[in-house]
C-alpha cells in the first residue's frame, strides 16, 4: 500500500482580500494547510475560519510587513512555527498612481519598501527552512505594469520590474538547492486596491480578471511536481489591458 500523499504548508502574504484571499481558499480547498499573513487580524480571523472549515490547519499572524526591518525574523519565526513550508506566496502589495515629477522620495520609498524589499526580507526568511529540506517553491505576484508602461503607474511598474528581477535572480541560485522560483504576472484584478487612497484610475471593474482566476493560476504552480516549473506566468483579462 503507498503511503498517504504528503500534506503540502504555505505562508501567504497580504491574505485577508483579494488575490491573497482567494489564494488561501483555493489552497485550503486543495488540502493545503496555511499560514496566513497581514496587517489586520480582524480580516484575517474569517479566512482563516473558512479554510479551517474545509478542513485543513490554518493560522493567522497579523503583520505589518512595510516594517521591513522585522520581516527577515518574523517570517522566519512563522516557518520554525510551521515546522516545513513548502510553498511561499508572496502576494503582500500595495497600488500607487502618480507622475513621477509629482512622486515624492517618501512615497517611491513607502512602495518600494513593501511591493519589492519585503519580499525580498520574506524570501530570506524562509530560505533556510527550504535549503535545509532541498524543497520548496516560492511564488511572487508581480504586475502586467511590470513589462508594460501606463501613465501614472511609473513607480508602481519599477517595483514590479524589480520583482521580476528578484524572481529571476532567486530562481538561478537556488535551482541547485531544489527550490523554485515562480513569478505571475496578472492584468487587472478587481480587488480592494482600487478602493484605497493611494490609486486614483477609473476602470471597468466588471472587465478585470477575478481574484478567484488569479488564485487557481497560483495553486496551478504550486502544484506542478517538483521536476516542473512555470518561470514565468501572464494571466490577462481576455478583453486585453485596461
Amino acid at each position: 500500500m503507498n503511503p498517504p500523499p504528503k500534506q503540502l504548508q504555505a505562508i501567504i502574504t497580504g491574505a485577508s482580500s483579494g488575490i491573497g484571499r482567494a489564494t488561501a481558499l483555493a489552497f485550503a480547498k486543495s488540502g493545503i494547510n496555511l499560514a496566513l499573513v497581514s496587517r489586520s487580524e480582524d480580516k484575517l480571523s474569517p479566512v482563516v475560519d473558512a479554510a479551517q472549515a474545509v478542513g485543513v490547519k490554518a493560522q493567522a499572524y497579523p503583520l505589518d510587513l512595510a516594517n521591513i526591518a522585522l520581516v527577515k525574523e518574523q517570517l522566519n519565526a512563522i516557518a520554525q512555527d510551521l515546522g516545513a513550508v513548502d510553498i511561499l506566496v508572496n502576494n503582500a502589495g500595495m497600488g500607487y498612481t502618480n507622475s513621477l515629477t509629482n512622486t515624492s522620495l517618501e512615497e517611491w520609498q513607502k512602495v518600494l519598501d513593501l511591493n519589492l524589499t519585503s519580499v525580498f526580507q520574506c524570501i530570506q526568511g524562509v530560505l533556510p527552512q527550504m535549503r535545509s529540506r532541498a524543497t520548496g517553491i516560492i511564488i511572487n505576484v508581480a504586475s502586467i505594469a511590470a513589462y508594460n508602461a501606463f501613465p501614472d503607474w511609473g513607480v508602481y511598474s519599477v517595483s514590479k520590474a524589480g520583482l521580476v528581477a528578484l524572481t529571476k535572480a532567486l530562481a538561478v541560485e537556488e535551482r541547485s538547492n531544489g527550490i523554485r522560483a515562480v513569478t505571475i504576472a496578472p492584468g487587472a484584478v478587481n480587488t480592494p486596491m482600487w478602493d484605497t487612497d493611494t490609486v486614483q484610475a477609473d476602470f471597468n471593474r466588471e472587465a478585470m480578471l477575478t481574484p478567484e482566476i488569479v488564485a487557481q493560476s497560483i495553486l496551478h504552480i504550486a502544484l506542478l511536481p517538483s521536476q516542473a516549473v512555470i518561470e514565468t506566468m501572464t494571466i490577462m483579462p481576455s478583453g486585453g489591458a485596461l
